[in-house]
């Protein structure tokens, strides 16, 4: 058993802190536009992108939360994976080819070439929104086990509040000089370490039961945690295949095919070839390591005996902090920050280059290739960091319920975002007045959606009315929320022009 964090883990933690900053530090040479800054030059290896896609889209609460679902259930999460895939495929044959065809910077500028300049910053505003709520509160979570190390030796209540700053720090100053070539090859060195640590908590786990793994697939079998498909057609719960294969389908869609944060990996590919290649393998990549920390939650259910915890998501971090060996306990939590710090970089640059080519672009009117446009980018850069750091420096307990209501952001807003797409994509008729439109009913709808139990406590006259809502799965909040949009949409699109809202009759 190991007796706490040693000199050796500090030794670790900080070796990888510092090796990666000046890893990525080093990578920023030699870039001469924002071009390069943004999307690595459209030179980047095609597994380097799927590892760099795989990496972002693992956080730290990632890493933590999936051992937690198999601990307290079964292997049912592996269905959304498999929905992941599929959403990856159409977006690789639908979206795809229109990104790279036309040279884009952002995702939203496809928005803005069909609809107009309106829409596209309508829908950059939406995903600014979101990820710098949620990413905030990434950075908030992550700082907790580095929080916990520093606690031993700093006074109460600056444990915290240090951490955050250390993992800004480091984070903001390799994506600040980097660019996106130091955020994705930075996450293929992420990604090994997080997995190094995974597979080295399946080794101690094994010597730790008598039986090893064998014992534990015997003893989870017996119990029906080894089941993997549920083939209810219910909406209220989340792990059936119907909800994973579907609703994970619409999900992956959203993420890999309208947020600027993954789009602006695969942007960064040589031809539409690879980058189709870099993000069909990455699903089964995907699907692999929610496998391996799935497994390592059964490893876990069988170590701890099926005991229960009060907080779930703490059952993995406990077993690194009291049973790894001295070292190895540096290595995973620096694991837990390689994941995190994959996440906070990936959204500084997909933050910075919205703001620059959807927002400030048009307004300076300026062309992409300008000198002082990378200047801008790295201002930009800079300014979303002190937000993502100020937010997360806001929170005080993983209890907030700010925390909660931050972290479901993404499900009402991802469905109007991908609503707004399939309206340009499928519905000639639409304008731009339609296009917001659609994407402003959807927003307010799977706010309702997916606020509905929390509205109901707050206001008792809403439980009825919004009772109905309140057993919705989350994996359908982004297929219903795109089809609002998409509905919404084509309905404004028949109204005459001068009934459409906010168009006037001449």
């Amino acid at each position: 058993m190991s007796s706490g964090f040693t000199a050796l883990d500090a030794l670790v933690l900080v070796c990888y802190l510092v090796g990666t900053t000046w890893l990525g530090v080093r990578l920023g040479r030699g870039q001469r536009d924002a071009r390069d800054y943004f999307v690595g030059g459209d030179r980047l290896p095609w597994w380097a992108i799927c590892f760099s896609v795989v990496a972002t889209e693992t956080s730290a609460l990632t890493f933590i939360s999936i051992p937690a679902l198999a601990y307290g259930g079964n292997l049912g999460f592996l269905q959304i994976a498999l929905g992941y895939l599929v959403g990856r495929i159409i977006v690789a044959f639908v979206l795809l080819p229109r990104y790279i065809d036309g040279q884009l910077m952002t995702a939203y500028a496809l928005l803005g070439a069909r609809f107009g300049d309106r829409t596209r910053r309508f829908a950059s505003l939406t995903f600014m929104g979101t990820r710098a709520l949620g990413d905030s509160v990434r950075v908030f979570a992550t700082s907790i086990p580095l929080a916990v190390i520093l606690g031993a030796w700093l006074p109460a209540g600056w444990g915290t509040p240090l951490a955050i700053l250390i993992l800004g720090a480091c984070t903001v100053l390799y994506t600040w000089y980097g660019g996106m070539r130091a955020v994705v090859w930075t996450d293929v060195i992420q990604m090994s370490v997080y997995l190094v640590g995974g597979l080295a908590a399946v080794a101690v786990l094994s010597g730790a039961i008598s039986g090893g793994w064998a014992s534990v697939w015997q003893e989870a079998a017996a119990a029906g945690k080894t089941q993997l498909f549920d083939t209810a057609l219910v909406l209220d719960r989340p792990h059936t295949l119907w909800a994973g294969v579907i609703g994970g389908a619409f999900l992956s869609m959203a993420s890999h095919g309208a947020d600027q944060m993954i789009v602006q990996r695969l942007l960064g590919a040589g031809t539409l070839a690879q980058a189709r290649r870099a993000l069909i393998v990455s699903g089964v990549v995907v699907i692999a390591q929610f496998a391996l920390f799935l497994v390592i939650g059964l490893g876990l259910w069988t170590f701890y005996e099926g005991r229960p915890f009060a907080q779930p998501d703490r059952i993995f971090p406990e077993f690194i902090v009291t049973m790894l060996p001295p070292g190895l306990t540096g290595l995973v939590v620096a694991a837990l920050l390689a994941a995190a710090m994959s996440t906070i970089s990936s959204s500084l640059n997909a933050l910075a280059a919205s703001t620059t080519h959807d927002l400030w672009l048009p307004l300076a009117r300026q062309r992409p290739s300008d000198d002082t446009v990378l200047r801008m980018a790295r201002r930009f850069t800079l300014l979303w960091a002190v937000v993502l750091v100020g937010g997360a420096l806001l929170y005080r307990t993983e209890g907030t319920p700010v925390v909660v209501i931050a972290l479901s952001v993404a499900s009402f807003t991802y469905g109007a975002l991908l609503g707004g797409f399939f309206l340009g994509l499928l519905w000639p008729r639409a304008m731009q007045r339609d296009a917001i439109g659609g994407m402003t009913i959807g927003l307010v709808a799977m706010a309702l959606v997916v606020f509905a139990r929390p509205l109901s406590g707050w206001v008792p006259a809403l439980s009825a009315p919004l009772a109905p809502l309140t057993g919705i799965a989350w994996p359908w909040f982004v297929l219903i929320g795109t089809t609002i949009t998409l509905l919404s949409g084509m309905v404004l699109s028949l109204l005459p022009v001068a009934a459409r809202p906010g168009t006037s009759p001449s």
